[in-house]
C-alpha cells in the first residue's frame, strides 16, 4: 500500500514592509549623493562645485529622513535599542546598528562644515532665522571638510556594504543570495543620487546647462554598470542552473507578473539612457525622474517581488500594497517627510546657493 504525503504551503504578510523599500531606497540616494558631493565641496573641482552643492543637499536630506523609515520598520524603537543591549556580532543587520549613526553623524558635520559659509551669508540677510544662521555658520575650513569628507567616506563605505550583505545572506531566497547584489544595490544607488542631483540643482540652486551635461554624463557611466551587473547576473543564471542565479531565475521565469517587472527595468535603464545620449542639456528633469524611478523599481522589485517567491511550495504569493501605514499611507508620509526636511534645509540656506549653481554653470559653458 502507497503513502501519500500532503505538503500545505502557508501564504504569510511580507517580513519586510513598504518600509524597508524606503529605508534601503533612501539610505542608497544618500551616500550616493555624498560621493557626487566629494569632488566639488571636499576637494575643490571647481566644475563640480554647483553640482556637489546639489549633491549634498541630497545626501543630508535623504540621510535625516532613511533611518526615520527604518525605525518605522521595526515599529517600535525599542527593537533598535536591543541592537545594543543584546550585541550579536555575528549579524549584519546588528552591525548596521552601529554603522548607520556613524554615517549620519559624520554626514551631518560633513554637511555643516561644509554650508557653514552660506549659513553666515544668509544671516546677514536678517530675518527671525539670522541667529540660527550665524549660530551654525561660519568661515570657510577646507581642510576640516576635507577631514571629515574622508571620515564620512569610509562610513558611507560600510552601510552600502552592510545594506546589501544583509540581504545577499538570506539563503533561503535564491533572488537574494548572489554576491552580484551588493554591487546592483550600489551601482543603482548612485544612478538614483545622479538623478535626484539633477533634479535638485534645478530646484534648489537654480543650476544651468553645465549640471546637466556633467549629471548626464556620470548617469550614462551609473547606468551602463547597472546594465553590465544585471547582464553578469542573467549569465550566471543561464551557466549554472543549479547556483542561486539558476534558482532564482527558474521560480520567475514562468510568471508574467515578473517579466512585466523585468521590462519596466530595462526600460527604466534603456529609456534615460538614449535621452542622456540624444540630448544631454536640458533633459535634467527628465533624466532625473528616470534614474529614480530605476532605483526604486529595482529595490521594490527585489524586496516585495522578492518575498512573493515562497521558500516551499509553488507558485506566487500575491502582496497588494497596503492603503494604511505600512503601505501607501507610509510612502506618502515619508515623501511628505523628505520634503519638509528640504524645504526646512532650504529656508536655512535662503537659496543662497543659486548664485554659485549659476558661476559654475558659466565656468563649465565657457571651458
Amino acid at each position: 500500500m502507497s503513502e501519500i504525503t500532503e505538503l500545505l504551503s502557508v501564504s504569510r504578510d511580507p517580513a519586510w514592509a513598504p518600509w524597508a523599500v524606503q529605508y534601503f531606497f533612501l539610505i542608497g540616494l544618500s551616500y550616493g549623493s555624498f560621493v557626487l558631493s566629494l569632488p566639488g565641496i571636499a576637494f575643490g573641482v571647481e566644475r563640480w562645485r554647483g553640482f556637489g552643492r546639489a549633491a549634498l543637499i541630497g545626501a543630508l536630506v535623504c540621510g535625516i529622513v532613511a533611518p526615520v523609515a527604518l525605525l518605522s520598520d521595526l515599529h517600535q524603537p525599542g527593537r533598535f535599542a536591543e541592537f545594543y543591549v543584546r550585541p550579536a556580532p555575528s549579524s549584519w543587520m546588528a552591525w548596521g546598528a552601529f554603522f548607520i549613526p556613524a554615517y549620519v553623524g559624520a554626514l551631518i558635520l560633513y554637511g555643516l562644515a561644509a554650508l557653514a559659509p552660506d549659513f553666515a551669508a544668509a544671516a546677514t540677510s536678517g530675518g527671525p532665522l539670522a541667529p540660527l544662521r550665524r549660530l551654525i555658520g561660519g568661515p570657510a575650513r577646507p581642510g576640516l571638510v576635507r577631514a571629515l569628507g574622508l571620515v564620512t567616506l569610509a562610513a558611507a563605505f560600510t552601510v552600502a556594504l552592510y545594506t546589501g550583505v544583509e540581504v545577499m545572506v538570506v539563503r533561503a531566497r535564491p533572488l537574494w543570495n548572489t554576491a552580484l547584489l551588493p554591487w546592483q544595490f550600489a551601482a543603482t544607488a548612485l544612478a538614483g543620487s545622479i538623478g535626484l542631483t539633477l533634479i535638485l540643482a534645478r530646484t534648489v540652486f537654480d543650476a544651468g546647462s553645465g549640471e546637466d551635461r556633467l549629471g548626464n554624463r556620470l548617469l550614462l557611466v551609473a547606468l551602463a554598470l547597472v546594465a553590465a551587473l544585471g547582464a553578469a547576473w542573467f549569465a550566471l543564471a543561464t551557466l549554472s542552473p543549479n547556483g542561486a542565479e539558476g534558482r532564482a531565475f527558474a521560480q520567475v521565469a514562468g510568471s508574467p507578473v515578473w517579466r512585466v517587472s523585468a521590462m519596466w527595468l530595462a526600460a527604466a535603464v534603456a529609456v534615460p539612457t538614449a535621452i542622456a545620449l540624444v540630448k544631454p542639456v536640458g533633459s535634467g528633469w527628465a533624466t532625473g525622474l528616470l534614474a529614480l524611478n530605476a532605483a526604486w523599481m529595482f529595490r521594490w522589485t527585489i524586496f516585495v517581488g522578492g518575498q512573493e517567491l515562497p521558500k516551499t511550495g509553488a507558485g506566487l504569493y500575491r502582496h497588494p500594497l497596503a492603503l494604511g501605514p505600512d503601505g501607501l499611507l507610509g510612502i506618502v508620509g515619508t515623501a511628505g517627510l523628505w520634503l519638509a526636511v528640504l524645504i526646512a534645509l532650504a529656508t536655512l540656506l535662503n537659496r543662497s546657493g543659486a548664485v554659485e549653481g549659476r558661476r559654475s554653470s558659466t565656468v563649465v559653458e565657457g571651458a
